[in-house]
């Protein structure tokens, strides 16, 4: 079974593909995996060059028209991979990019680590964080009886189309036809990043 981590980051990409359609944009979606990278994360710290398959998952981050950054909560703040990775990156490259920040942990008492930690971090990054970030406890996921389970849906989709809105107005003008038609370009590209 997939963890919580991987379902919240699955859900929140099928809701902005989902609203993205819904305004006739078709996305690209790629899922970098940080725990198949950990050791490279290291590697790349010690010696400055990041492997072939990090170099892989940093242009696709960065490349990226948006991006689905979801960590579990570890000790109050995202996790140390998660970090790390992001300590490889140029601190200019996601200058300006639309980011949906979320996190899963046991207990919703740990929910304001999106507000002081990850937040931040994508702020010092210059990204443009969207509005509402979305956590998960392990008693708002469907089965466990909480009345309050429906609203972690209400959240995902909140979330999600902040980001597609985001995404949507920072996408390229469109070009104008001899007939004065608006061609919309549909090469979005979003990035889910997630580490376990």
């Amino acid at each position: 079974m997939p963890s919580s981590t991987r379902l919240l980051a699955d859900r929140l990409t099928e809701s902005v593909r989902e609203q993205l359609a819904d305004a006739g944009r078709e996305i690209e979606v790629q899922i970098v995996e940080l725990r198949d990278l950990a050791a490279d994360i290291a590697n790349n710290l010690v010696t400055g060059f990041p492997s072939a398959s990090l170099a892989q998952a940093i242009e696709a981050v960065t490349a990226a028209d948006g991006l689905i950054a979801v960590t579990p909560v570890f000790s109050a703040s995202y996790s140390g991979l998660f970090k790390s990775f992001f300590d490889v990156i140029d601190n200019d490259a996601l200058t300006g990019k639309p980011v949906l920040t979320a996190a899963t942990g046991g207990t919703p008492r740990h929910s304001l680590a999106l507000e002081h930690a990850l937040r931040p971090l994508f702020a010092y990054l210059r990204a443009v964080v969207v509005p509402t970030a979305v956590y998960a406890a392990s008693e708002d996921w469907p089965g466990n009886g909480d009345p309050l389970t429906g609203t972690l849906p209400r959240r995902i989709d909140r979330a999600a189309g902040e980001l597609s809105a985001l995404m949507r107005q920072q996408a390229a003008p469109a070009a104008r036809t001899p007939d004065d038609t608006a061609v919309v370009p549909f090469a979005q590209q979003l990035a889910a990043l997630r580490p376990v």
